[in-house]
């Protein structure tokens, strides 16, 4: 680790295979925390690359559990790399529950915060989730509820392993980059929010290597999600599109009107007001164009518009609310 250390501070890259072997020394537990720290914070001054990053996602998949079997049920999954520093409610996760609501299949793959309030993994824990590497009852829930929720320390031995360095940095971390491609189960259909152009065009390299159906979106003043509070920008195999929030029929958001909360407690709070669709109009907007999105990659023949009719109606009917409660149901 000193040697690679040594490269990395005088602005060297790792190739593939010597990323992969970093990461796979780290789950193994071959170096101690202010090593790994040291190795996590030098991406914070210069960029990853193509090559290790897909080290890195290399060594974290040939180590998961396998989950395959979920496959069958080709679910989408909705995620953000986080690390966008706004603090934002559970965005991503309240639209998985919007498209399972709508009758599709979700497989979320998801965490604790790192970088914010509440990640996926709080929310859950909030409403008394257990999390399980159990694939049958995994296959239950999306029977039952249209929902499967990965937690990622359970599935990526890796990823536990670092999960107490990068709470207690609190800073982004090339962890945020891998986390949304790195679920186990490798789905054929995802929506990728991302804090920067430089990270689209990434993962935009890195998916159409793929015959993935994929949706990466970015909100131009910074957010990792469609927040509506600016211009954003979703790209697909199709290309680029740039939408104002006027351009999709909503009003444009105050940034302070999707701020969280200071606890997971609040945070849940805001996520349960939008399934019982007692939410603000800017909280209600903003889970909607994300679920139409999701809705429109797994169904490339619908147009934005139709598609967010459907998010609509799976909120405003009470049916996201009801899948949700099942999923819960199911998994506590």
């Amino acid at each position: 680790m000193k040697e690679t250390l040594n490269k990395l501070f005088e602005h060297q890259y790792l190739s593939h295979e010597e990323a992969k072997e970093i990461l796979s020394n780290m789950a193994a537990g071959k170096y101690n925390d202010s090593q790994m720290a040291a190795f996590m914070t030098v991406y914070l001054m210069r960029s990853v690359s193509v090559d290790e990053i897909l080290g890195f996602r290399e060594a974290l998949l040939e180590m998961r559990v396998n989950v395959d079997e979920l496959r069958d049920y080709n679910p989408i999954d909705i995620v953000g790399t986080g690390g966008d520093g706004k603090n934002t409610f559970n965005i991503s996760t309240a639209a998985c529950m919007v498209v399972a609501g709508a009758g599709y299949k979700v497989v979320k793959h998801g965490n604790y915060g790192a970088t914010s309030v509440s990640g996926a993994s709080n929310v859950m824990e909030e409403h008394g989730v257990k999390f399980s590497t159990d694939v049958n009852l995994h296959k239950k829930s999306l029977d039952a509820s249209n929902l499967a929720y990965l937690h990622a320390p359970f599935f990526s031995p890796a990823l536990k392993a670092v999960a107490p360095i990068r709470k207690a940095l609190g800073i982004r971390t090339f962890f945020n980059v891998l986390g949304p491609i790195v679920n186990p189960l490798i789905p054929k259909r995802q929506v990728l929010g991302v804090y920067d152009l430089k990270m689209a065009r990434l993962y935009n390299y890195i998916y159409q290597a793929t015959d993935n159906d994929f949706s990466i979106v970015h909100s131009l003043d910074g957010y990792d999600e469609i927040s509506l509070t600016d211009t954003f920008k979703v790209i697909n195999k199709s290309g680029e599109k740039i939408y104002t929030p006027e351009s999709v029929g909503f009003s444009k958001v105050n940034p302070e009107e999707l701020f969280g909360g200071d606890t997971p407690r609040q945070v849940m709070r805001i996520f349960d007001n939008v399934l019982n669709n007692t939410a603000t109009d800017a909280q209600k907007n903003v889970v909607l164009i994300n679920a139409a999105v999701a809705i429109q990659t797994i169904d490339l023949q619908l147009d934005l518009f139709t598609a967010l009719e459907q998010a609509k109606e799976s909120l405003e009917s009470g049916k996201a609310l009801s899948r949700f409660k099942k999923f819960v149901e199911m998994n506590s």
